[in-house]
């Protein structure tokens, strides 16, 4: 297994995520609820280490 390099950048609720290659995918996150570009993906988290997700593809 190789080392991965993974790296985020929060501008307020606009979260950059970068990789070895460079920029990767943009997320947004206001409270409990985010939504990620690339995934394109909604996730609230709930109490605990619950949470839910709605993928594109199931709307």
């Amino acid at each position: 297994m190789g080392i991965v390099y993974r790296s985020r950048k929060k501008i307020g609720p606009l979260v950059l995520n970068f990789t070895e290659n460079g920029y990767s995918s943009w997320s947004l996150k206001i409270g409990r609820w985010s939504w990620n570009s690339r995934t394109r993906a909604h996730r609230v988290d709930l109490p605990g280490p619950l949470s839910w997700k709605q993928d594109k593809s199931r709307s």
